[in-house]
């Protein structure tokens, strides 16, 4: 039988370990600044090997790849945050990441310069984002991680790989795109 304590000391201790709640974050180099974004929608993360341009995209959607028999459109993320485009270093890779878009999930490729590790932080650690200095717009961020004097950037995921955009641009279809009529673009 679980013993009680009169006083509430157990118990409030117990809503103190509780309430510490943590977070795990992949963080990754574009040029020279680190950025992180929740392991959570994170597949995978690849080598990178090429991938095949698709006529008239915006800039950003470097191409697609063939993983393992689908196709996943790769966003570079430095052309995201309106930077020259990543040069393809041995370091380089890609994110795999899997969003859900109107209950259907999509894979999305997310080009780097490379990969850093995996951080465990408490989420009261995280701070708000910055209304200024960033280099990036102020809604692609979604709070700050201070590591070591240094802060890295958490993105707000869903803003930066712009699910919406892509969605409409690509029309949704893997298939489209593998025949090229993603080069019509939508509706035509």
């Amino acid at each position: 039988m679980p013993s009680v304590s009169l006083n509430g000391d157990s118990f409030k201790k117990r809503q103190q370990e509780e309430a510490v709640e943590v977070s795990q974050f992949l963080t990754f180099l574009v040029g020279a600044e680190s950025f992180a974004m929740p392991i959570a929608s994170i597949r995978e993360i690849i080598e990178f090997g090429g991938l095949t341009e698709v006529p008239l995209m915006p800039s950003f959607l470097r191409g697609v790849i063939n993983l393992r028999g689908s196709v996943v459109p790769v966003i570079d993320l430095s052309v995201r945050f309106g930077r020259a485009a990543t040069v393809i270093a041995k370091r380089t890779c890609i994110i795999i990441m899997e969003l859900v878009q109107d209950e259907q999930q999509l894979l999305l490729g997310v080009m780097v310069d490379a990969v850093s590790a995996v951080l465990s932080v408490e989420v009261d650690r995280i701070e708000p984002r910055p209304s200024f200095g960033a280099g990036i717009r102020a809604d692609f961020i979604a709070g700050m991680i201070n590591i070591n004097e240094r802060f890295v950037v958490v993105l707000d995921v869903p803003k930066v790989l712009s699910v919406d955009e892509l969605a409409s641009l690509l029309g949704m279809s893997s298939d489209s795109v593998l025949s090229g009529a993603a080069a019509e673009g939508p509706g035509e």
